[in-house]
């Protein structure tokens, strides 16, 4: 990705001679063909007598005219960035081009509805990509406003930042639209979104009294499968929370959400106007963990309308405390004011998870990273900016009071609003809300690296009662901080009905290494002792032996989801560390996921407990412990209540681990209905799941796969088929499947992730073996010659993870010594595969010495 990148020294030079009033943008999407013209007015303040550069990736410019002087294209442009010298004081630059399509997701995105071939665009600027649809000063703080008009297709509509305005009839059958200025906004928060979509329309009323207008809108082909009024019921619950925490009325005049399709990220908060993946219109049964899943990326968003959009980071160090804040305050908004009263539950089983795990990555870096450039900003969209980040503001809460704390964001909106900040403008507010110092709070967790384990140490007396209690932290060899932090203290033991139930909790603040615990020294030792009950607190846990013999045999018998989530978490980070084995882990699973309740839980465990089974456990015994584990989820499937969720997850996951000739005939037999189970409907999407492991299997094939084709003529056919496809199980199939992605750039973001998913799904890990030495040999081109999504995607989908293997290991420490210093964000993927191998080698022999 030669010469897109941007300096954070570049930025701010950049910043100390221009100041950006306004942007006129003209797009003309008319013409048929994978090119639009792009025309920029941009009106900017400037240091006279300086020199700068504009950005702006284009494939042709065809005039570029500065304060009315014609500047030369074929000297002032490399297609990536317009040099501007001799500013004035006051500049007025127009710049005319033509630009390219994407297909990757990033700039301005064209998508053709396999359905009924109708053409659909939308864009995706964040990081660094307004650049590739307009000529822009492509920093967050370089704020200005933008006025867009667009020349579309009779049919077409266009919705933007703005209220689409009436559109104008072209004499050609084409329409314009003509938006208003936007308020003052970062670049990358602008959008465009064009092509016959369709639109659900609603309002909610804000706290200022207006009527803010709603919009949910689909490609036609998916218009029977949104439910649009329950997008609305959660936005309109989002609204009412959202301006009466942060006392500052929604700041935008509309707010619609779009559903665009091979959407590279979850959604993306463009002012006003959000985009969101299409895998959230549900055109079949979904686990209910990712219904809930989707009422958080819509909170989420909107939360980002004040966070992100109204007050915006100054520089992407600070890209942390956007993405942290929303996700902390879609969860808060979620279990105050929604029905998804259970979210700190599922943030807990999932956020945190990935938190934990991104932490312990070679890569792990403080919450405040140090970003240089933009190639930084790509890498660090990561477990640490968002779920770290959400976990450490929620024990910033915690410590200084939820009121405290709303209060300081309250001063904060007021005082910033439409402007630029940092870090330090937010804690400024927060501490004089709360009356509290909060640099060294800043400093212990957000300026330091890793996790700490939090272990209950104890005694007890020969009647069972504690003797003393203390919590030892320990920390990374790697990151020695120790830091304070509020928990809660735990314990469990059996009621008459076999329930585990809490019978004590303390609260207390711990420091340093060791903390006593001597309020419930005296006490009865329990059956399970929880460290950072409640989960307030960010660190991994450790169970006593008593404990985790406890949580082996009675963890479906905790009565509260969140300690049932936290134990869960606990064993699922032992066996990542190696210190249970792996088949004692899934032992766990099978003997407790059938009565948990939790769907996002759920979903977890049935995850975790298929990595174990095909990366952790031992070699010799990996074949039959995929069978039994695929055995004991089709018994669970058939024991789960009819209809219910558990019921269709379990049924996937088996279908994920089958492999028998017995179990393959039970998946056909499924897929062909001549096995039932009550309540289980056999829709489109899990039709294709049951194909597809039958092709694994080798009990199917491109006769089947084409015939299912031939009956969902739809993006998701599309996407399903090219799965199956890369998953037969041949030499042949594997290499057509390798040579589409690395040989060849003409796949769309959506489908290469898809034959990505395929290739690496086998019954036999062998298959992969030959594409070991040909990754490394690919990895630099692919790097330097693909969009950052599209090389990142290849480079962490196609790392030869399976077999485990400790050569795999070498040859990726090789790998990593030649890069040398080159191409730190390649070095920085490749690490974290070689951790995550390092991982799986070191739990099969653990699990091998059982």
């Amino acid at each position: 990705m030669p010469g897109l990148n941007l300096t954070r020294a570049e930025a701010q030079e950049r910043a100390g001679l221009v100041s950006t009033e306004s942007y006129e943008v003209h797009l003309d999407l008319t013409s048929p063909g994978t090119t639009f013209r792009s025309r920029t007015t941009v009106r900017f303040a400037g240091t006279a007598g300086a020199s700068t550069f504009i950005d702006a990736v284009t494939r042709e410019v065809h005039s570029i005219t500065l304060n009315g002087t014609s500047l030369d294209p074929q000297v002032v442009a490399d297609g990536v960035r317009i040099q501007l010298p001799e500013l004035a004081a006051s500049n007025e630059l127009v710049v005319d081009a033509t630009l390219d399509y994407s297909t990757t997701g990033e700039g301005l995105h064209r998508y053709v509805d396999p359905a009924d071939d109708e053409v659909y665009l939308y864009t995706q600027f964040e990081v660094p990509d307004s650049r590739r649809v307009f000529a822009v000063f492509e920093q967050p703080d370089l704020k200005a406003t933008f006025a867009f008009t667009v020349d579309a297709p009779g049919h077409w509509d266009v919705i933007s930042n703005q209220p689409t305005p009436e559109p104008e009839a072209l004499p050609n059958g084409t329409r314009r639209f003509a938006f208003s200025p936007t308020p003052l906004l970062s670049s990358y928060v602008t959008a465009i979104v064009a092509g016959p979509y369709e639109a659900s329309r609603s309002s909610v009323t804000s706290s200022d009294g207006r009527e803010i207008p709603l919009g949910v809108f689909t490609r036609r082909s998916l218009t029977q499968d949104m439910d649009a009024h329950n997008i609305f019921e959660t936005t309109a619950q989002g609204f009412e929370f959202f301006e009466a925490q942060f006392g500052t009325p929604y700041p935008f005049e509309k707010y619609d959400q779009l559903f665009v399709p091979e959407f590279n990220a979850g959604a993306m908060e463009n002012a006003g106007c959000v985009t969101i993946i299409e895998d959230y219109v549900f055109r079949s049964k979904v686990p209910q963990a990712t219904v809930e899943r989707r009422a958080i990326t819509v909170l989420h968003e909107l939360a980002h309308m004040w966070f992100g959009d109204l007050v915006t980071m100054k520089w992407w160090n600070d890209l942390w405390l956007n993405e942290s804040f929303a996700e902390f305050m879609s969860t808060l908004a979620a279990a105050e004011n929604t029905p998804f009263d259970n979210a700190w539950t599922t943030f807990s089983a999932m956020e945190k998870s990935w938190a934990y795990a991104q932490d312990q990555l070679p890569s792990t870096h403080p919450i405040k990273a140090e970003i240089r450039d933009l190639e930084d900003v790509q890498v660090n969209f990561d477990g640490i900016t968002y779920a770290k980040g959400a976990s450490v503001l929620r024990q910033l809460v915690a410590w200084v009071g939820q009121e405290s704390f709303m209060a300081g964001v309250r001063s904060y909106f007021a005082k910033h609003s439409f402007k630029n900040t940092e870090l330090k403008d937010l804690l400024v507010e927060l501490e004089a809300a709360s009356g509290r110092d909060l640099s060294q709070w800043s400093s212990e967790w957000l300026e330091t690296a890793g996790v700490n384990i939090l272990r209950p140490v104890l005694t007890t007396d020969p009647d069972g009662k504690l003797t003393s209690l203390s919590i030892s932290q320990e920390a990374p060899a790697d990151h020695q901080h120790l830091r304070a932090q509020r928990i809660g203290i735990g314990f469990y033991d059996l009621d008459e009905s076999g329930a585990l139930v809490r019978t004590q909790r303390v609260d207390l603040d711990i420091s340093g290494a060791s903390t006593d615990v001597p309020e419930l020294v005296g006490l009865a030792r329990p059956a399970l002792l929880l460290v950072n009950d409640g989960d307030l607190g960010y660190a991994k846990l450790r169970l006593d032996p008593t404990s985790l013999t406890t949580a082996m045999g009675h963890l479906r018998h905790i009565q509260d989801p969140l300690a049932r989530a936290l134990v869960w978490g606990a064993a699922w980070d032992a066996t990542r560390d190696g210190e249970i084995p792996a088949r004692d882990f899934i032992n766990l699973v099978l003997d407790n996921v059938g009565p948990e309740s939790d769907s996002t839980v759920v979903k977890l465990a049935l995850a975790q407990l298929r990595s174990a089974v095909g990366r952790y456990v031992a070699a010799d015994a990996a074949g039959a412990t995929r069978t039994e584990a695929a055995d004991r989820l089709w018994s669970l499937s058939q024991d789960a209540q009819a209809g219910s969720d558990s019921q269709f997850q379990f049924v996937t996951s088996f279908s994920l681990l089958a492999s028998s000739p017995e179990q393959l005939q039970t998946v056909a037999g499924l897929r062909a209905g001549t096995v039932r189970l009550d309540g289980l409907d056999i829709d489109t999407d899990l039709s294709w799941e049951l194909l597809t492991s039958l092709v694994v299997g080798g009990e199917a094939g491109e006769a089947e796969i084409a015939a299912a084709l031939e009956s969902d003529r739809s993006s998701g056919g599309e996407l399903a088929a090219a799965l199956a496809r890369a998953a037969v199980p041949t030499a042949e199939a594997k290499a057509a499947a390798w040579a589409s992605v690395v040989d060849s750039d003409a796949l769309s973001n959506a489908i290469q992730r898809r034959v990505i998913m395929g290739f690496t799904r086998v019954p036999n890990a062998e298959l992969l073996q030959p594409y070991v030495e040909p990754y490394f040999g690919a990895l630099k081109n692919v790097w330097e010659t693909r969009s950052y999504e599209i090389a990142q995607a290849i480079v962490t989908g196609l790392y030869p993870a399976k077999p485990t293997s400790e050569a795999t290991l070498a040859r990726t420490d090789v790998a990593l010594e030649g890069l040398g210093s080159e191409l730190p964000a390649l070095k920085r993927l490749l690490s974290e595969a070689r951790d995550d191998m390092a991982r799986a080698v070191t739990a099969q022999k653990a699990d091998a010495a059982r």
